[in-house]
């Protein structure tokens, strides 16, 4: 996806699996594939979030729809179902897609007829409209369209039951069905015809459950007909969670369209995908991990909120998100997940705090670039990390203390507190109990930060902290340590060779390592460690090390930091590298070509116009997880920033 002025329209029906995602501005979304059969249990239509940017429940999972004209009747979509069966095959018909300024479609028929579709998510209305036209032919063309409809937990899967309700509240073309109590109704405005005629749809196969070693088996209930005449115009579909059915759908969804079209066209394409991720949460703002099946973590959004947010240049939003999370400090912690009503928060991470310090640094200098004035959120912030500096120092949960060494101590067994936190059954992947490499650059640059910003109590400290992690991380091979004092037992080392390291070079605010001992860091992860998607968690000359991230749960959980590439970390990886160089005009466009080009690639390869979560450690690096990751996309625009690439 060329992400220049010069952006192609088209895209090659090669990627058929690649995936699309028009999010809406409330935690739900609509996705789904090229080519057009569903791969995984969360594409659909409307997946809407009932306590944003929660509770999510997929309403409409796709449609079957067919063109009736004088030579006979052809299918524009497509199902998988057991023994990979595909049928209808209306991908076969297809011609061209284009994901821009949404998905579009072009089907060309046996007869000689053209037929265009689109989709796109309104962002604010949070209505998914649909709409189809034809673009060759004449003589008559009908469209037939079947709603395939659940009603269940975008986590889960649907099965034929009797409990479901087809009951159809129609109003002219426009139709409404509540499938199950206590559940949204799904409303549809149309300017068709609807024919009550329920039937099940047995037996969808989704092949990317499959592959993750989760069931991959779904049936689908379609209440009736809905018809259209495009012979007389274009038909329109507007799709939204509740049972409000006023309204004439035709109207309505260019009205839609064009508010949509504008909001995009004034936003390059980058900054498009990056809203995606910012939604609403009550009266605040904040950011989702990663979709399909991500909601809001705290490391994810501080992380991410860097790129995303700041190197956009939406200080508004950044400030609601930064606020918002103030408010959760609890004994110096701030908790890895946004608590959802009633439920208590989950405090488990020892960096997720660290780095809130560093993206209210990042956002006051902002402020202070732009002539901003933050006064009264900048004593909110310095309180909030006042607050996370103090506990840190003293102690707080599961043996978070600063040690007399000045470095930070963490971790008590059976707890996962880094961000490398996989676990499979009470089995921590990667425990790092002690001293963890880039948790000491977050804790120098959270004190660094305090110390020159708020008081000069922390500055003795982040001196003592760096004299003790020059002393104690570096090893002969040139790279650092990953862990000392490991399991809190006194000169014990961890000497993997992960991508944690990087972080003590690059990435932060301030480095605790320059000079000669920066580059033999940089160096050894460039030579074990970089891909062209980003940096493997673990070297591959490591025994654990495990090269492709597949198989069921507990084999992805044990893959997930064990050697698998997070694209991620290509961002403090670009900045470490200029670091160590020469922040030159030649070195940042070799940095561009070499570093970020593949990247830029891969927007067009998995998740269109995104970055995934991961993808293999041993080549060619197939991209898995998360189609649309958050702190990826985060850390792409941030260093895309950095080197003066232009959006």
């Amino acid at each position: 996806m060329n992400v220049g002025p010069d952006r192609q329209t088209g895209f090659g029906l090669g990627q058929s699996g690649a995936e699309w995602l028009e999010a809406d501005g409330a935690g739900g979304f609509a996705s789904g594939t090229v080519g057009g059969p569903r791969t995984r249990r969360y594409q659909a239509l409307l997946l809407s979030a009932t306590s944003p940017p929660t509770g999510r429940v997929v309403l409409v999972n796709g449609f079957e729809a067919w063109i009736d004209g004088a030579d006979g009747s052809f299918a524009i979509s497509s199902q998988r179902y057991g023994s990979d069966l595909v049928f209808p095959d209306g991908q076969a018909l297809l011609s061209s897609f284009s994901p821009d300024p949404w998905p579009r479609w072009e089907f060309n028929l046996p007869d000689g007829t053209g037929i265009a579709s689109e989709v796109f998510v309104q962002r604010e209305a949070c209505d998914t409209v649909l709409r189809w036209w034809r673009t060759a032919g004449s003589g008559p063309c009908r469209l037939r369209v079947r709603l395939l409809l659940s009603g269940r937990d975008y986590h889960a899967l649907h099965r034929e039951n009797g409990a479901f309700r087809f009951d159809a509240h129609v109003v002219g073309g426009n139709v409404s069905w509540r499938p199950y109590p206590g559940l949204p109704a799904v409303g549809a405005l149309t300017n068709g015809v609807y024919a009550h005629d329920p039937v099940w749809y047995r037996g969808f196969v989704y092949t990317a459950e499959r592959e993750r070693g989760l069931d991959d088996t779904e049936d689908l209930a379609s209440p009736g007909i809905l018809s259209f005449d495009l012979a007389a115009g274009p038909a329109a579909i507007v799709l939204r969670s509740g049972d409000g059915v006023a309204g004439q759908a035709g109207p309505l969804a260019e009205r839609l369209a064009e508010m949509e079209r504008t909001r995009r066209e004034a936003l390059p394409v980058l900054a498009r995908s990056a809203g995606s991720y910012l939604v609403s949460r009550a009266a605040n703002r904040t950011i989702i991990a990663g979709f399909p099946w991500f909601t809001d973590w705290g490391r994810d959004t501080f992380i991410a909120l860097r790129g995303l947010v700041l190197a956009r240049g939406d200080l508004p939003s950044a400030e609601a998100i930064l606020l918002a999370w103030a408010d959760a400090v609890s004994e110096g912690m701030l908790p890895n997940r946004f608590p959802d009503s009633g439920e208590s928060p989950e405090y488990n991470s020892v960096d997720a705090s660290l780095w809130y310090v560093v993206a209210t640094h990042e956002f006051l200098d902002a402020c202070n670039v732009a002539g901003r004035k933050a006064e009264t959120a900048e004593r909110a912030l310095r309180a909030a990390c006042e607050a996370i500096l103090e506990g840190y120092h003293a102690g707080t949960r599961f043996g978070i203390q600063a040690d007399a060494d000045g470095l930070l101590r963490a971790g008590v067994p059976g707890v996962q507190l880094t961000w490398m936190d996989a676990k499979v059954g009470d089995r921590v992947v990667t425990p790092r109990v002690g001293k963890p490499v880039e948790v000491q650059a977050l804790w120098f640059n959270a004190l660094r930060i305090a110390g020159q910003r708020w008081s000069g109590r922390w500055t003795g400290l982040a001196e003592q902290a760096q004299a003790s992690f020059v002393a104690r991380f570096p090893l002969a091979s040139g790279g650092l340590c990953d862990v000392v004092d490991v399991d809190h037992l006194a000169g014990s080392l961890d000497r993997s060779v992960r991508p944690n390291q990087i972080l003590a070079v690059g990435g932060l605010p301030f480095a605790l390592l320059e000079g000669g001992a920066a580059r033999r860091v940089v160096d050894q992860v460039e030579a074990l460690l970089l891909t062209p998607l980003g940096l493997r968690s673990l070297s591959p000359d490591d025994p654990a090390y495990v090269g492709r991230y597949e198989g069921g749960p507990a084999a992805r959980d044990g893959a997930y930091h064990q050697g698998t590439v997070w694209p991620w970390l290509m961002g403090p990886f670009v900045d470490a590298w200029l670091a160590v160089r020469e922040r030159s005009a030649r070195c940042k466009a070799e940095a561009a070509e070499r570093f970020l080009a593949p990247l830029v690639a891969h927007l067009d390869d998995h998740g269109l116009g995104h970055v995934s979560e991961v993808a293999d450690g041993d080549p060619p690096h197939r991209p898995s997880g998360c189609p649309f990751q958050a702190w990826s996309l985060g850390e792409l625009i941030r260093v895309r920033r950095m080197l003066g690439v232009a959006d």
